[in-house]
């Protein structure tokens, strides 16, 4: 007896998105929506800004690829592309360091298709375009659901030539550069040994430091390694136009912070870097020590993990609005 299966059903974008501006991007750019598409896309992905200013035109959606830390940009269309939309494109990749542009459409006229290919053959990994269909289908009666179909993206041979570039890269790096890398390896290990709400899933860089996602912008989890003044230190990093307030309004729970983690943390403004941090230190280490790593990785491990789990929640209900001081809002 074989089981009855239902039949899938498109259904239009209109219907459920009325207006690229007023329905489509807000529902674009809640996490969960975010993150169907970056599943897509292969990029794990976390929102900066909706409508944000670039040039003369507005992003859609700003994201940071939490892997690499550089600029996602998303256009939507409801339609077929047309010559607008690629102009604006363009027109944010001329303005950018390094970006992922993201442009989402009913359909891809062929010539929008083949522009994409063309960018992605001439351009190395600093810029990535990816051009992606939407649809929406149901069974039944059942809610409509999204589906992102690539329809370009940089291609096999540019990726091969990058990979080819950080070869040639790393055979001029420094021995330090070196070391810092494999000090952050090691501890992907480490975290994913621990198996804690943080994962050893990024890519360990030739620098003295490495951050991870906590769910919101403007946040971050922070691991350090400090050879000139031997320490290693986990922090919770927090920035932008309203961090004066967060921080003071984490600050109003230290007790029941420290209480929580069994130790006490160091509570940092920081005005002279506009960020603000909350930290704790591990003293008396040599990261360049690689006989050590395994102590001081079980260390940076267990805080980090700490720190998120502190925090977490408390980051995900902060609202400026209920700080009473003076902000930190940028003149």
């Amino acid at each position: 007896m074989s089981n009855a299966l239902g039949r899938l059903t498109r259904v239009e974008l209109r219907e459920i998105w009325t207006g690229e501006a007023t329905d489509f991007t807000p529902w674009l750019a809640h996490e969960e929506n975010l993150t169907v598409l970056g599943e897509a896309l292969g990029l794990e992905l976390e929102l900066e800004a909706q409508e944000k200013a670039v040039g003369p035109f507005s992003a859609d959606i700003l994201c940071k690829d939490i892997a690499s830390g550089t600029w996602v940009l998303v256009e939507n269309q409801l339609e077929r592309t047309d010559h607008k939309h690629l102009g604006q494109l363009l027109t944010y990749a001329s303005g950018l360091e390094a970006a992922t542009i993201v442009w989402i459409a009913k359909r891809f006229a062929d010539e929008h298709r083949a522009t994409l290919d063309w960018l992605n053959r001439i351009t190395d990994e600093t810029f990535r375009f990816f051009g992606l269909e939407v649809e929406l289908w149901r069974i039944g009666e059942s809610p409509a659901a999204p589906k992102f179909n690539i329809i370009s993206k940089p291609n096999d041979w540019s990726r091969s030539m990058a990979t080819a570039s950080r070869v040639i890269e790393e055979s001029g790096m420094s021995g330090i550069r070196l070391l810092q890398r494999d000090f952050w390896a090691s501890l992907n290990d480490e975290l994913n040994r621990q198996k804690g709400p943080v994962a050893g899933n990024r890519k360990p860089q030739p620098q003295p430091f490495m951050s991870y996602a906590i769910g919101r912008s403007s946040f971050s989890i922070g691991a350090t390694m400090m050879r000139p003044s031997r320490q290693i230190r986990a922090n919770l990093w927090i920035g932008g136009d309203h961090r004066n307030a967060f921080f003071g309004l984490l600050q109003e729970q230290q007790e029941a912070i420290n209480g929580e983690l069994g130790y006490r943390l160091i509570w940092e403004p920081l005005p002279e870097l506009r960020d603000s941090r909350i930290s704790v230190f591990l003293n008396d280490v040599d990261p360049e020590d690689r006989q050590d790593w395994s102590r001081q990785h079980a260390w940076l491990a267990k805080h980090v993990n700490d720190i998120y789990r502190a925090f977490f929640q408390r980051v995900r209900l902060l609202d400026a609005g209920a700080w009473g001081g003076a902000d930190g809002e940028e003149n």
